[in-house]
């Protein structure tokens, strides 16, 4: 079985906000993929369903992001899962345009809290991750207001583009194409930021 979790906060004030958009990219496989993302288990909502034969388990851990990682320990620990083979996590990135998005099969935490914690409780960055764009943070502006709030109508635009793509790229991702999706998605560019 193939874990993907989607980061964000739980509680209705904080749907839509930039630090969602991994619960955004769930709702989005789900939907497509008709896998009904309802069930409470490890402090997480989730449902498990097939994508192109793949046996998977779509999570929103409820823990808030911070404490994200407490959650996924614990469908790791459950279903006995190996995080480097088994396991993809969608989370928002700061350092990416809206409409961008950026594969990766393990790698640091780079400063996001919720990335923090999952390495700190599985024991390993070794797993793969899909950033998606949110925009950097305005000068002088808090970083924690900036992420918990929701963007523009132009970048929404873009972010509903890069959901899609953060879709194809985890369908990739859980077929063993890790490299393909790297190729076909971390240089593409909307055309606006060329």
């Amino acid at each position: 079985m193939f874990l993907i979790v989607g980061l964000g906060n739980p509680e209705r004030k904080y749907e839509g906000t930039r630090h969602n958009i991994g619960f955004d990219v769930i709702d989005a496989l789900a939907e497509r993929y008709r896998i009904a993302v309802r069930e409470k288990s490890h402090r997480a909502l989730c449902g498990s369903g097939v994508i192109e034969g793949v046996k998977v388990m779509l999570v929103k851990p409820q823990t808030y992001m911070n404490a994200s990682g407490e959650s996924v320990a614990e469908f790791v620990n459950y279903y006995h899962l190996d995080p480097g083979e088994e396991m993809l996590v969608i989370f928002d990135d700061i350092s990416l345009a809206p409409g961008n998005i950026r594969v990766r099969k393990k790698g640091s935490a780079g400063g996001h809290n919720g990335i923090k914690s999952i390495i700190r409780e599985v024991g390993t960055q070794d797993f793969m991750r899909i950033k998606v764009g949110v925009g950097e943070k305005p000068e002088n502006w808090d970083l924690a207001a900036h992420v918990l709030s929701r963007m523009n109508r132009e970048d929404r635009e873009k972010a509903k583009a890069a959901i899609g793509d953060a879709v194809s790229a985890a369908v990739l991702m859980i077929q063993g194409q890790a490299d393909k999706a790297m190729n076909d998605f971390n240089a593409k560019k909307r055309e606006s930021d060329q």
